[in-house]
């Protein structure tokens, strides 16, 4: 059986103090260290993914290019470009923006609490997205993404309409 999935559990200064399953940080809603990608074209649009049906929460909701956790020894920017190729299909440069802390429950009982990194990077191609982890994918404008939040705030992931409100002024250029 494959070993589940560890993340970085880390204080308020993003120092690692351990290790847990990925499961039991999210039940259990201990910080850990994640990051977001934000891929954004020439047009400013961002890169949208629409999560996969089974995943174990938020399945179907759309949200930023691609998210995940680091693994143990790697850098933000190395995590930020396995998981845009694994999901996504491609690889582009990416650079490590803002963080913060945020937390967020859900209705299944578990909980993000997440020392969150924003990596943004430019790419101007479609993905080849991985079924396993995205149901979709889209281009949309900055200034029509934060329409349609408020207009429909249920089709999005928590996460990232808390990053879309804090970091919004950092990714219109």
């Amino acid at each position: 059986m494959e070993e589940e999935e560890k993340v970085i559990l880390v204080n308020e200064n993003d120092e690692q103090i351990g290790l847990m399953p990925k499961l039991e940080a999210h039940q259990k809603a201990i910080l850990h260290r994640a990051f977001s990608v934000f891929v954004i074209n020439s047009k400013n649009e961002l890169m949208l993914q629409q999560r996969a049906q089974h995943k174990y929460h938020s399945p179907g909701l759309w949200t930023n290019t691609c998210c995940s956790h680091q693994r143990e020894g790697e850098t933000n920017v190395g995590a930020g470009m396995r998981r845009l190729q694994e999901e996504m299909g491609f690889i582009t440069t990416l650079k490590d923006s803002v963080s913060f802390i945020y937390k967020a429950p859900f209705d299944n009982g578990l909980t993000e609490h997440e020392y969150d990194h924003v990596l943004i990077g430019r790419y101007e191609k479609d993905p080849v997205i991985n079924p396993d982890e995205v149901a979709d994918w889209k281009w949309m404008s900055i200034e029509r993404i934060k329409k349609d939040m408020l207009d429909h705030p249920q089709v999005y992931t928590e996460w990232f309409k808390i990053i879309f409100e804090k970091f919004y002024s950092h990714i219109t250029l």
